[in-house]
């Protein structure tokens, strides 16, 4: 089925929503990091929600506000937290109509964006991982991805089952490098001391460091030193995985001879084919919370044909389906009112429409604002493009375990 036609279909039970309500506009706001470490991440956004207000208008907009297209309100969360808080505020001030919004990538940024959102009852959707964003007793936030600490939970197991059918054994040793951001720490929470006992694996280096990372040799020469067998390596800048990486391969520690398996989307990063390069890059596992997987083979041609990105990455995929969740939730609500978009967001089950866009198929939130359901998934670089290795029936590729 061709993707117009799918647009066609996830915008037909709008048409079971009641008499429409005439209204010619209804906006929703995109804060994500449009310049700074983390603009491309931003970029990649802006992209997919941008790709989504196209879609949705061109399948006739918000059928239950007789049509009324959608715009996109975007705005740059800077590079910290406080730019971040800052630019809600202004976009809050000047656009007081929003109903709902979306972003920003990283969970420092989005922890402040959402006191901001949170405080006046504007429903936000986001993919940040921290487990942080919905533990707060919020009521307008709705977290798409598994937190961080699911996602670790859930991660090890797998990477173990990988390196297993590999090598024929279980690895014994783990070395972590991260930077101290609050996604990589509630990834990495549990996986020091008592947390690894389970697994049987004893963490034998532990360097932390503050992004952007200026030299890495240090780093690379302790974990040289404790020979671990694989490295949970956790950045959140495309310049850090350059610089470690290399760092690691000077040392003798390069991806055929140390498995590297990250977190976050930053990890597939297209620009890390031009900032590291495809040798470095290649083998580098990711534990990500969407990415493109399989099934969605159409909207992949379909987003590649018009932004004219060589892959569909966690930032866009996410985003465009938030931007579809707002529009359905905003459809059931007869009103672009953020209020009555945010009740419906708490009572919303799909198993359709904008959940295929999420790893799970289903778009459901707990009472704390976390989906329910939410599974990761692992990609992989290989030969040059980060691709769905697990689980099996999301991969398009069979992981590939370094043998040292």
């Amino acid at each position: 089925m061709k993707f117009r036609h799918i647009v066609a279909a996830l915008s037909f039970a709008a048409l079971a929503a009641g008499p429409a309500i005439a209204q010619s506009v209804v906006k929703v706001g995109l804060i994500t990091p449009l310049s700074g470490a983390w603009a491309r991440s931003g970029d990649l956004a802006r992209k997919g929600a941008e790709l989504a207000i196209q879609d949705i208008n061109a399948a006739g907009g918000v059928k239950a506000l007789g049509g009324a297209m959608m715009k996109l309100i975007v705005a740059d969360t800077g590079s910290s937290p406080e730019t971040a808080k800052s630019a809600a505020q202004r976009l809050l001030a000047d656009e007081p109509d929003l109903s709902g919004g979306t972003g920003s990538e990283i969970s420092s940024f989005t922890l402040a964006v959402t006191e901001v959102t949170e405080r006046a009852d504007l429903p936000w959707l986001t993919l940040a991982y921290s487990d942080l964003l919905t533990g707060r007793g919020f009521h307008n936030v709705f977290q798409t991805s598994p937190t961080a600490v699911q996602q670790a939970a859930d991660a090890m197991p797998a990477i173990l089952a990988i390196a297993e059918a590999a090598t024929g054994k279980k690895p014994t040793k783990m070395a972590i490098i991260m930077d101290n951001t609050p996604s990589p720490a509630s990834f990495s929470k549990n996986m020091r001391g008592a947390g690894l006992d389970k697994y049987g694996l004893t963490l034998v280096a532990d360097e932390i460091y503050t992004a952007p990372l200026s030299d890495a040799s240090p780093i690379a020469q302790k974990v040289r030193a404790a020979r671990p067998d694989f490295v949970l390596f956790l950045p959140t800048v495309a310049s850090d995985t350059k610089t470690v990486l290399e760092k690691l391969s000077e040392v003798g520690l390069g991806r055929n001879r140390l498995p590297i398996v990250s977190n976050g989307a930053p990890v597939g990063s297209p620009d890390l084919l031009k900032i590291a390069g495809k040798d470095a890059m290649e083998g580098v596992m990711f534990v990500t919370a969407n990415w493109g997987f399989k099934g969605l083979d159409d909207f992949i041609k379909h987003f590649k044909e018009v932004t004219g990105e060589p892959y569909l990455t966690q930032d866009s995929l996410s985003n465009y389906g938030h931007v579809w969740i707002l529009k359905e939730a905003i459809e059931r609500a007869g009103s672009a009112d953020r209020r009555k978009v945010s009740e419906e967001l708490h009572r919303i089950d799909l198993t359709d429409g904008p959940a295929r866009f999420f790893p799970g198929n289903r778009i459901k939130f707990d009472e704390k604002g976390r989906r329910v359901g939410a599974k990761l998934l692992i990609a992989q670089w290989q030969n040059g493009e980060p691709v769905a290795v697990y689980p099996p029936e999301a991969a398009f590729a069979k992981p590939v375990w370094s043998k040292q």
